[in-house]
């Protein structure tokens, strides 16, 4: 009787676990596929200046903007086949050396209109604190 109850005992923990863990998943789901329709809002309606966040694959790394303020640049590509262009000044913070075509970069940042999908920028703090501070995400670390 006494393996019985611990053996429920162990099942009812292991079922609520199951349960968070899948309503985290389909929140963290929820927020991604919000986070996508606002890029693609942005894209479609033309609009700039619109603070956006959300994830994308790494399709493309370009060599980095050296003229004035050092950023580095990559294209991601979203869930919704949508690409944009991650401009992240190297000189306000830190520059993501690990980075490879296929990995996954979450981000928050400005979005400015173009044409091929868009730019995200302010990918950091704003050292005169007047601009919402943004940041990366690689590999569980958070570049600001």
């Amino acid at each position: 009787m006494k393996k019985l109850l611990i053996v429920v005992a162990i099942g009812v923990v292991l079922y609520g676990l199951l349960g968070t863990n899948s309503s985290i998943l389909q929140s963290s789901t929820q927020q991604s596929s919000a986070s996508v329709q606002k890029v693609s809002s942005a894209f479609r309606n033309r609009q700039s200046d619109v603070q956006v966040g959300g994830s994308g694959v790494v399709i493309k790394i370009l060599p980095d903007d050296t003229l004035g303020s050092k950023h580095q640049k990559f294209i991601l590509k979203l869930s919704s086949g949508q690409t944009l262009l991650i401009s992240h000044n190297i000189d306000l913070a830190p520059r993501i050396n690990t980075l490879r075509k296929g990995d996954t970069i979450g981000f928050y940042g400005e979005y400015e209109w173009n044409s091929k999908g868009g730019v995200v920028h302010w990918t950091h703090r704003d050292p005169a604190a007047r601009h919402e501070p943004g940041w990366l995400k690689h590999k569980y670390i958070m570049y600001r």
